[in-house]
Formats: C-alpha cells, structure tokens, sequence
C-alpha cells in the first residue's frame, strides 16, 4: 500500500524530556548512533545557538536536546514557546514517562539521589517531578513508557521511531495479559478474551500462542477467523487515516487473560495480514515470558461447556 509522506523537508529538533530516571541518557546515545546531533542538559538560554550557531557545518542533521528538572532555566511551561520560536526547523517533544515503583527501583540500583528530593526519599522527588513536567507531557509528540523497557528494547523502540524518514507510522502489534494491567501504550485494545482458552489443555498449557499447536486449537473457534478479518478490514482502513491525520506511531494491542496463548497468536496473525497489505509492522509480546499460572487465568471454560451453556439457554 502506497501512502504519501507529509511535507519534513526541514531538519527535526527534538526535545528529550519527562522523569529523571526514565532513560534519558539511553535515548541520547541510541540517537547519537543513529547520526542525531546530541546534547544534555543545554541551558534553555543557549539552545538557539547550539542549532544555528555551532551546527553550521552539520546543516540538516536532525538534533537531540536533552533537558529536565536538573537543566539550567528549565521551565516546563515557557519551553515549548521557545522550542518552536527556533526557524528552521521542525520542533518535536519526546516525553520519558516511567512507573514510579519502578523509578523508586532504578534509583535505588544506582544509588543515586533524586534531584528534586536530595535530602528526602525519591518517591518525593518522583511527586514533585510528575507534577512539575506534567505540561510538557500533555502536548508532547511521543510519550513513551520505558516501565517495561531494557535499554537493548529501548533502543530497538527508538530505531523504529527515529532510525528514518517512513512513508506511513511505525506501527506495532503487541500482545499483553490483563491479568497484569492493560497494554499502558495501546493507541487501539483488542480482546480476544471470547475464544476458547489452550491454557486448560495440559499439552498446550507450556506452549505460547507461537507455537502451530496453540495456533491450532485457537483456528478452531469458529469466531476466530471472522474476527480477525474484520479487525484487518479496520486496520487498513485506519492506517492511511491515521497517517494523513499527522499520527506517526501507531501501537495495536490484542488482550487475553494471562498474555500467552490467545493474544500472542492473534498479535503474529494480524502482523503477517498487515505485512500482506503493504505494512511494516513491529512485534511486541509483553508478557510471553510470564509462567503459566491457574490462579491468574481463573476458572476454565472449555469449547463443549460453552456449546452446552448456549444450548441450554
């Protein structure tokens, strides 16, 4: 499927904000890799200098600049006029958004101390910092979640995002279990949760939805084939809208109970549809590698029981 690209004919400058701890750092070294021109922690009060003073020799480079809470003149509402007060350029915000108990952990691990909280525990810093950048968070172009991100998947997100100019949005299917909260990236939810279930299979139950037994048994369903089809219908359909409406990051999220049978198959079938007509789609399973556990999956229901109940009724 062909779609036409909108008009970036001007260098990106993007700002890399949001809570200190949420990979900041990472993000500026994956750019810097990718051929970015990189920056941390520049005073607000030199950034127009850094893009048309300095970069003279590197005119079209896309630049990273980092700046939170520990930059100089940082002013979470003030920055957004400035960064699109610079010509020349095509302005972005890239906001790193994180868990607090999982922010808590990381400073914990390093040992260092929160900015806004030297004297005090982090999750008080963490506080004062979600509420201090909660502006630049609500207009931001990207807000990405690094919860559940290892730096090597983080710079794989960010390859996808930032590696190069796409004529249609980075578009990623992922899996997730609601047993363990709700995909916190989805742009668009799934539940596959009304097929039946191969966790109450003894041979499927150590199996993921990537293996052909599971498949198999999830083909089965007689719901199976006609849904995804009309999600298909609805994804392509949607796609070039999104892209033409501006949106460069699309994330599909399919759900079941524990993340590992029935939204793992239905996430691979509708990447390989999408791959068939013209997409380029990422694949991401949250929660494949969680073990199997009865108590998370709650009671079963097999395919001759609902056949029964829907008889009886």
């Amino acid at each position: 499927m062909t779609m036409t690209a909108g008009p970036k004919s001007l260098p990106r400058l993007l700002l890399v904000t949001g809570m200190s701890g949420a990979g900041k750092s990472t993000v500026l070294d994956a750019l810097e890799d990718m051929g970015w021109d990189c920056v941390d922690n520049l005073p607000t009060a030199l950034l127009e200098d850094f893009v048309h003073g300095e970069r003279e020799a590197r005119q079209g480079v896309p630049v990273a600049v980092g700046m939170d809470v520990r930059s100089r003149g940082f002013d979470p509402k003030a920055l957004p006029a400035l960064l699109h007060s610079i010509e020349g350029v095509t302005p972005e915000i890239l906001y790193l958004d994180c868990a607090g108990a999982e922010l808590i952990r990381r400073y914990d691990e390093t040992r260092r101390r929160h900015p806004l909280a030297p004297d005090r525990p982090a999750e008080d810093g963490i506080a004062r910092e979600r509420g201090a950048t909660a502006p630049l968070r609500q207009i931001a172009d990207t807000v990405l979640d690094t919860t559940d991100f290892t730096p090597a998947k983080l710079r794989d997100e960010l390859l996808r995002r930032y590696g190069g100019e796409v004529d249609q949005p980075v578009i990623t299917i992922a899996s997730f279990g609601f047993a363990r909260g709700i995909s916190r990236t989805a742009d668009l939810v799934f539940d596959m949760r009304f097929l039946d279930n191969p966790h109450w299979v003894d041979d499927l139950r150590p199996l993921t939805g990537d293996d052909e037994a599971v498949v198999a048994y999830i083909e089965r369903d007689p719901a199976w084939a006609a849904t995804l089809d009309r999600i298909e219908a609805l994804l392509t359909d949607l796609i070039p809208r999104y892209w033409a409406a501006g949106k460069s990051y699309l994330t599909v999220a399919f759900g079941c109970t524990g993340g590992r049978h029935r939204s793992v198959a239905a996430a691979l079938e509708m990447a390989n549809r999408l791959r068939s007509a013209g997409f380029s789609p990422n694949v991401r399973h949250r929660d494949l590698a969680s073990p199997p556990s009865d108590t998370i999956e709650g009671n079963p229901v097999s395919a001759g029981a609902r056949e029964q109940d829907e008889a009886s009724g």
